[in-house]
Protein backbone atom coordinates (compact mmCIF):
# COMPACT_ATOMS: atom_id res chain seq x y z
CA UNK A 1 0.00 0.00 0.00
CA UNK A 2 2.30 2.78 -0.93
CA UNK A 3 4.33 2.38 1.68
CA UNK A 4 2.52 3.23 3.89
CA UNK A 5 1.02 1.65 6.99
CA UNK A 6 -2.48 -0.09 6.56
CA UNK A 7 -4.96 1.59 8.53
CA UNK A 8 -6.92 -0.60 10.82
CA UNK A 9 -10.47 0.36 12.83
CA UNK A 10 -11.43 -2.36 15.64
CA UNK A 11 -14.29 -1.22 16.72
CA UNK A 12 -16.93 -2.57 19.74
CA UNK A 13 -20.82 -1.83 18.52
CA UNK A 14 -24.11 -2.55 20.13
CA UNK A 15 -24.29 -3.12 24.24
CA UNK A 16 -21.05 -5.16 24.89
CA UNK A 17 -19.34 -4.72 27.59
CA UNK A 18 -16.26 -7.05 26.98
CA UNK A 19 -13.41 -5.98 25.24
CA UNK A 20 -10.24 -8.31 26.39
CA UNK A 21 -10.67 -9.76 22.99
CA UNK A 22 -10.84 -6.57 21.20
CA UNK A 23 -7.91 -4.95 23.42
CA UNK A 24 -5.47 -8.69 22.55
CA UNK A 25 -6.36 -7.68 18.57
CA UNK A 26 -5.44 -4.27 18.83
CA UNK A 27 -2.03 -5.11 20.42
CA UNK A 28 -1.30 -7.75 17.92
CA UNK A 29 -1.96 -5.69 14.77
CA UNK A 30 -0.39 -2.52 16.44
CA UNK A 31 3.10 -4.70 16.86
CA UNK A 32 3.12 -6.45 13.34
CA UNK A 33 3.13 -2.81 12.30
CA UNK A 34 -0.55 -1.78 11.30
CA UNK A 35 -1.88 1.74 11.93
CA UNK A 36 -4.18 1.01 14.36
CA UNK A 37 -7.47 2.88 16.69
CA UNK A 38 -9.50 1.50 19.13
CA UNK A 39 -13.19 2.67 19.57
CA UNK A 40 -14.02 1.91 22.92
CA UNK A 41 -16.74 0.35 24.20
CA UNK A 42 -20.40 0.88 23.43
CA UNK A 43 -20.17 2.42 20.03
CA UNK A 44 -23.10 2.43 17.56
CA UNK A 45 -22.59 1.67 14.07
CA UNK A 46 -23.11 5.29 13.00
CA UNK A 47 -20.12 5.97 15.32
CA UNK A 48 -18.00 3.23 13.73
CA UNK A 49 -18.92 4.03 10.18
CA UNK A 50 -18.13 8.22 11.04
CA UNK A 51 -14.36 7.16 12.49
CA UNK A 52 -13.82 4.95 9.94
CA UNK A 53 -14.49 7.77 7.17
CA UNK A 54 -12.46 10.55 9.32
CA UNK A 55 -9.32 7.95 10.01
CA UNK A 56 -9.83 6.74 6.24
CA UNK A 57 -9.46 3.47 7.39
CA UNK A 58 -8.45 0.61 4.92
CA UNK A 59 -10.10 -1.76 7.60
CA UNK A 60 -13.00 -1.60 9.75
CA UNK A 61 -13.13 -4.63 12.37
CA UNK A 62 -15.99 -5.21 14.63
CA UNK A 63 -15.92 -6.97 17.68
CA UNK A 64 -18.95 -8.91 19.08
CA UNK A 65 -19.59 -11.14 22.34
CA UNK A 66 -23.12 -10.33 22.61
CA UNK A 67 -24.94 -13.01 20.13
CA UNK A 68 -25.71 -9.69 18.46
CA UNK A 69 -23.68 -9.86 15.48
CA UNK A 70 -26.05 -10.44 12.89
CA UNK A 71 -27.90 -7.38 13.00
CA UNK A 72 -25.11 -4.92 13.99
CA UNK A 73 -23.13 -6.29 11.02
CA UNK A 74 -26.31 -5.75 8.41
CA UNK A 75 -26.84 -1.59 10.24
CA UNK A 76 -22.98 -1.44 10.08
CA UNK A 77 -22.52 -3.12 6.46
CA UNK A 78 -25.14 -0.64 5.08
CA UNK A 79 -23.79 2.50 6.47
CA UNK A 80 -20.42 1.81 5.59
CA UNK A 81 -21.68 1.14 2.24
CA UNK A 82 -23.52 4.63 1.74
CA UNK A 83 -20.19 6.28 3.29
CA UNK A 84 -18.44 4.90 0.33
CA UNK A 85 -16.64 2.29 2.30
CA UNK A 86 -17.91 -0.55 0.31
CA UNK A 87 -14.90 -1.10 -1.46
CA UNK A 88 -12.85 -1.46 2.29
CA UNK A 89 -11.81 -4.52 4.28
CA UNK A 90 -14.80 -5.63 6.44
CA UNK A 91 -13.97 -8.18 9.49
CA UNK A 92 -15.81 -9.35 12.23
CA UNK A 93 -15.00 -11.61 15.39
CA UNK A 94 -16.13 -12.77 18.54
CA UNK A 95 -18.74 -15.32 19.44
CA UNK A 96 -20.06 -16.22 16.28
CA UNK A 97 -21.88 -19.53 15.41
CA UNK A 98 -20.14 -21.53 12.80
CA UNK A 99 -24.26 -21.24 11.01
CA UNK A 100 -23.99 -17.50 10.82
CA UNK A 101 -20.43 -17.28 9.39
CA UNK A 102 -21.49 -17.73 5.82
CA UNK A 103 -24.17 -14.95 5.97
CA UNK A 104 -21.68 -12.95 7.14
CA UNK A 105 -19.14 -13.20 4.59
CA UNK A 106 -22.28 -12.22 2.16
CA UNK A 107 -22.93 -9.47 3.65
CA UNK A 108 -19.45 -8.26 2.61
CA UNK A 109 -17.57 -9.30 6.09
CA UNK A 110 -14.97 -11.05 3.91
CA UNK A 111 -12.83 -12.34 7.30
CA UNK A 112 -15.23 -13.72 10.14
CA UNK A 113 -12.78 -15.34 12.98
CA UNK A 114 -14.28 -16.63 16.31
CA UNK A 115 -13.05 -16.25 19.52
CA UNK A 116 -10.69 -19.31 18.90
CA UNK A 117 -8.99 -17.54 16.08
CA UNK A 118 -5.32 -17.20 16.02
CA UNK A 119 -4.06 -14.21 16.48
CA UNK A 120 -1.75 -14.95 13.41
CA UNK A 121 -4.81 -15.87 10.99
CA UNK A 122 -5.94 -12.11 11.50
CA UNK A 123 -3.16 -10.63 10.68
CA UNK A 124 -1.95 -12.52 7.61
CA UNK A 125 -5.49 -11.84 6.47
CA UNK A 126 -5.66 -8.22 7.28
CA UNK A 127 -1.43 -8.29 4.88
CA UNK A 128 -3.66 -10.51 1.81
CA UNK A 129 -6.64 -8.59 1.49
CA UNK A 130 -6.10 -5.00 1.62
CA UNK A 131 -6.32 -3.51 -1.58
Amino acid sequence: MNGKPIKVLIAKPGLDGHDVGAKVVVRALLDAGFDVTYSGLRKTPEEIVAKATELDADVIGLSVLSGSHMPLCRKTRHLLSEAGLGERLWMVGGNIPEADRMSLVNLGFRGVFPTSAPLSDIIDFVRDNVR
